[in-house]
């Protein structure tokens, strides 16, 4: 099966970046969707950035559009997520996600989590 391990999580200060990578394994992912989420304490799961990976599409949340990129290595069957210009806003678990079916991945149609990485952005 599918699995999901995300890394590169920490302690940003307000205006500063992280990368965040998860490493995939059980493939191939040709038809798979891929993306990030987060939640922050007293919210639920949210949608940050998403992209197919045959074509390699992106998708973000409005939130962090302009601020965040997502990418995907498929030599390395990785997915990254590059995080610029951080606000205490961003302050969550982030997972990684698959879905089996869909280049657009959305929350309920998710497949696969990682077990998520906690970033933490302070003012």
């Amino acid at each position: 099966q599918v699995q999901l391990v995300e890394s590169g999580g920490g302690l940003v200060q307000a205006g500063g970046s992280l990368r965040l990578s998860c490493a995939a394994s059980g493939g191939p992912f040709s038809n798979y969707g891929m993306g990030w989420f987060r939640q922050a304490p007293g919210k639920e799961r949210e949608f940050v950035a998403g992209i197919s990976w045959s074509e390699g599409r992106t998708d973000y949340a409005d939130s962090v559009k302009g601020r965040f990129t997502i990418s995907r290595n498929s030599a390395r069957n990785a997915v990254y997520l590059q995080m610029n210009n951080l606000k205490p806003e961003d302050t969550a678990i982030y997972y990684c996600a698959a879905d089996k079916f869909a280049a657009t991945i959305q929350l309920a149609s998710v497949d696969y989590w990682g077990k998520g990485i906690l970033v933490t952005v302070s003012s």
